[in-house]
């Protein structure tokens, strides 16, 4: 089974949706939702650890009161994190869970919280040590096969993690998450990111523009000076950085506001040249290129 590809310039990310008082209606949501896809922009990143399971709720809600957005959306949701809200046992820590019997019932929770027939990426949310690989992979691939999910991909795993998943699945791992930014350049320098589109992943950079520390100091002053020059604003500037690397990783941003995301939807577009690449690295890591 065959699954949208991402021609867009962002994945909206709902980690805040259930903070934002202005989207907390499903009439106002369904609305705002309604908007950005006829902007084009039909992501939508979840996961059920975001405002504990709340978030995919909302969004479902919002979905019913509107079912003719629904074949339009495309859903990215993530499993494998247990909060210790949620933890049952007697410890009440904060765990990972891969077995099979969670992941059934995580994906089956979010297609109902979501209200949508059918994930389009399931993705496992961390690598987990106890992961009986087998198991984990059989159950990922039986949902594949019963349509709930259009295909799997891994975030926050490193490649001998995602490998050794793989070499049990019968469908491939199609997406990978990891965090990349300005701020946290490492993956480019420590072959994680090189592994990424080695093994033929498309890349999403959580935490894009670093949860805003891309704004800050000496790199923040580097990203202002060069904003103002090209005339786009800084957050624009630290997408378009990041979209100019090979294998064009997805961004996934947190705002819901609509200015910002008409903003970024237009700047992140803007070409980048090679010195002005590595003249914002140069500052990001606070060393000369060697």
């Amino acid at each position: 089974m065959t699954t949208p590809g991402f021609d867009v310039p962002f994945l909206l990310g709902m980690m805040r949706l259930c903070d934002s008082p202005s989207l907390s209606d499903p009439s106002a949501l369904a609305d705002w939702i309604e908007a950005r896809l006829d902007e084009g922009l039909v992501w939508f990143d979840h996961a059920d650890t975001y405002g504990d399971r709340r978030c995919e709720t909302l969004f479902g809600e919002a979905l019913a009161l509107r079912p003719a957005l629904k074949p339009h959306v495309r859903v990215v949701a993530k499993a494998g994190v247990v909060l210790r809200s949620r933890d049952s046992s007697r410890f009440g820590v904060k765990h990972y869970d891969t077995s099979p019997a969670y992941l059934d019932k995580a994906i089956d929770g979010s297609l109902s919280r979501l209200g949508v027939e059918r994930l389009d990426h399931f993705l496992v949310q961390r690598p987990d040590p106890l992961m009986d690989v087998s198991a984990t992979a059989h159950a990922l691939d039986a949902a594949v096969a019963a349509g709930k999910v259009g295909a799997v991909g891994v975030s926050n795993f490193l490649p001998e993690q995602w490998r050794r998943l793989q070499q049990a699945m019968k469908n491939p791992l199609v997406v990978n998450q990891l965090e990349l930014s300005l701020a946290h350049s490492d993956s480019l320098f420590n072959g994680l990111y090189d592994a990424v589109l080695n093994d033929g992943h498309q890349p999403m950079a959580w935490s894009s523009l670093g949860g805003g520390s891309v704004f800050e100091d000496v790199l923040g002053t580097a990203i202002k000076r060069m904003a103002k020059e090209m005339q786009v604003s800084h957050a624009g500037l630290a997408l378009a950085w990041l979209r100019r690397l090979p294998g064009h990783p997805v961004p996934i941003i947190g705002t819901l506001k609509e200015k910002r995301i008409h903003e970024l939807a237009r700047e992140g577009q803007v070409d980048l040249d090679r010195p002005s690449w590595f003249a914002l690295l140069e500052e990001a890591r606070s060393q000369r290129v060697t």
